[in-house]
């Protein structure tokens, strides 16, 4: 099983890093604002896939989700401009 890292664009312009198997499960379960939904992207659709990247083990997708939270934001922008998506 191959973890990935990915970042979300919420619809005020924030954004929102987190791990999975599946991101466009995930992604999913965010946008359907259900019970598996993260409570911070409730209620600030719509939400974009902005940035994806598999890592491998659940340990390093969750080590490099906590080193993208502590960037700043300009930071996380350049991030994000790096990568072009269009899923």
């Amino acid at each position: 099983m191959t973890w990935s890292i990915y970042i979300l664009r919420c619809g005020d312009g924030t954004l929102y890093t987190g791990v999975a198997t599946d991101v466009s499960r995930r992604f999913e379960e965010h946008s359907s604002q259900g019970p598996k939904a993260a409570k911070y992207v409730r209620g600030r659709l719509p939400l974009q896939i902005v940035y994806m990247r598999e890592i491998g083990t659940r340990s390093d997708a969750q080590k490099e989700e906590w080193r993208v939270k502590r960037l700043t934001r300009a930071q996380k922008d350049a991030l994000v401009g790096s990568e072009s998506l269009d899923l």
